[in-house]
């Protein structure tokens, strides 16, 4: 076999890899796409809706998995990482909201970094959950939502060796606090203001009551 015939071989392999990458990034995008819009469909509590577009997604990575078995490399590329994330972030979210239970990375189907990495961003979702609660006066459920925005980041940060080599973790952490301390802020905000409204209607029912006896005596 000639030099051309050898090199025209690579060409070919070359080619086809290209193809290959090519397809799996345009999985990658639909299945991040996805997952972003679960994320929403959880915010509105279509819940069926969004196990819909997850169970999409997960037939996406699962075209994944078999071509990686030929090309290992596609594995390790910055676009398969994000849609793993945020698939492991709307999975997350949705049995948070829907189930109050959270999963674990094997059950999801993702690798460990992405499961810790998509589990650090749906702090902030829930954050969202928090003041779309706040606003249909649901303060109690506002609450248990800070409750768990606490317990996730103290775990994540305590994580000890995890903590520093995973990459990425400590920013989204340091994110995380600002995120929930402002959370935090506006539930106790809220719980001020509402328990203000609770006084103002006891005082009000009191003097009303107290005019009516008054009257009632003065007959």
């Amino acid at each position: 076999m000639s030099l051309r015939e050898f090199l025209n071989k690579v060409q070919d392999e070359v080619k086809t890899k290209e193809e290959v990458r090519q397809e799996v990034q345009k999985d990658m995008r639909s299945a991040t796409r996805l997952s972003k819009t679960a994320i929403l469909m959880v915010h509105q509590e279509r819940f069926e809706e969004a196990e819909n577009m997850l169970r999409e997604a997960r037939e996406l990575f699962a075209r994944l998995d078999e071509i990686s078995k030929h090309n290992p490399e596609l594995m390790y590329t910055g676009i398969v990482d994000s849609a793993f994330q945020e698939y492991a972030e709307a999975y997350t979210f949705l049995n948070l909201v829907k189930e109050n239970r959270f999963i674990d990375f094997e059950e999801i189907g993702v690798p460990a970094t992405s499961y810790v990495l998509g589990l650090a961003d749906v702090i902030g979702e829930l954050r969202r959950r928090v003041l779309d609660l706040l606003r249909k006066g649901r303060v109690v459920e506002a609450e248990d939502c800070l409750k768990l925005m606490d317990t996730i980041y103290i775990e994540l940060t305590g994580m000890d060796e995890a903590y520093f080599l995973v990459s990425g973790l400590r920013r989204k952490c340091d994110v995380a606090r600002r995120i929930i301390e402002t959370t935090r802020g506006d539930v106790t905000i809220e719980m001020r203001r509402r328990s203000l409204e609770d006084s103002i209607r006891e005082l009000k029912k009191t003097l009303e009551e107290e005019v009516k006896v008054g009257n009632d005596k003065a007959e």
